[in-house]
């Protein structure tokens, strides 16, 4: 009789406050690990279209305008002419323009760089249970971004010196100081154009009066201004790295020289990176705003606008 009692009261006592607060833990963690799956492959696919539009948008322009350096500097044609007869070319003969080799390379560049941003952000959103559209502005997504754009940006460039540069000649490899300068350059580049927006537009959405609000919005506007306004702080490192390419230290200097090369000091660099800064830093501008302001926001409009039919 006494274990009958006591059997019964077991079974009909109250669950403990531990074993509660257990399950509960237990129900939140499993509500924490579900993952948005969702249409997962169609998101992909949409990651990929966003990218191509931004891409092919782009590759005209910006093959014009690389092409048009790399021809100035190598001395085969001004930068002016150069520029007249790739509009020429592309008003004239389109489809040679358009499927050109120059024009591949930039889609590859740029296209490879925001599917690489948008793949990012459908782990996240699929990880952490978000809409498909969301987009994160994270550590990762500034890595994987800065890996793609600057190993795609070495194949395009080993490609437009053999195509454009000097006739004939090998172009030095590039040292190790100015291709870390460089690649800190695009880092700044990647970092401002794919994770300050989605930092900053809602900053500026909540300053834009009703109005103006209906024709721009803060993510738009500071896709444009972001890239565009971190070139005044990148030139500087463009120009140190370029410096340090044309004139190396120590080269031609004979066993005598010091590390600065014959009468080269490090005020001789930066005060050439003062007389053109100005001016290179537009230059930038007008490079990098196409490729990541216009670029930037033709992949957002796509890719919300796709993701938005499957949520």
């Amino acid at each position: 009789m006494k274990t009958t009692a006591s059997t019964g009261s077991a079974a009909g006592a109250p669950t403990p406050p531990a074993e509660t607060h257990a399950r509960q833990a237990s129900a939140t963690a499993s509500q924490e690990r579900k993952w948005n799956t969702k249409n997962l492959g169609w998101r992909l696919l949409v990651d990929a279209t966003g990218a191509a539009c931004a891409g092919a948008i782009v590759a005209p322009v910006i093959s014009i305008i690389d092409r048009s350096i790399m021809e100035n500097a190598s001395g085969r044609n001004t930068l002016l002419q150069s520029i007249q007869s790739s509009l020429r070319t592309l008003a004239l003969h389109p489809r040679t323009a358009l499927f050109s080799r120059p024009c591949a390379l930039i889609l590859m560049l740029y296209g490879g760089t925001y599917l690489t941003a948008n793949m990012v952000d459908t782990a996240s959103s699929t990880l952490s249970n978000q809409p498909p559209a969301s987009i994160s502005s994270g550590a990762t997504k500034f890595a994987a971004s800065s890996a793609a754009n600057v190993g795609l940006c070495m194949i395009k460039d080993r490609s437009y010196v053999r195509m454009f540069g000097p006739v004939g000649v090998v172009p030095r490899p590039i040292p190790l100081p100015s291709y870390a300068l460089f690649t800190l350059r695009d880092c700044l580049t990647i970092f401002a154009s794919f994770n300050i927006p989605p930092l900053l537009g809602p900053r500026l959405d909540a300053g834009l009066s009703e109005e103006l609000g209906r024709y721009i919005s803060g993510q738009t506007t500071a896709q444009f201004l972001a890239p565009a306004a971190v070139q005044f702080f990148s030139t500087p490192l463009h120009l140190l790295g370029l410096d340090m390419y044309n004139r190396p230290a120590g080269a031609g200097a004979g066993a005598g020289a010091g590390a600065a090369g014959v009468g080269l000091s490090w005020g001789d660099r930066l005060r050439l990176m003062r007389e053109n800064w100005l001016v290179s830093s537009l230059a930038r501008i007008g490079r990098i705003v196409p490729a990541f302001g216009v670029g930037g926001v033709v992949n957002l409009k796509v890719r919300q606008g796709l993701m938005a039919r499957l949520e």
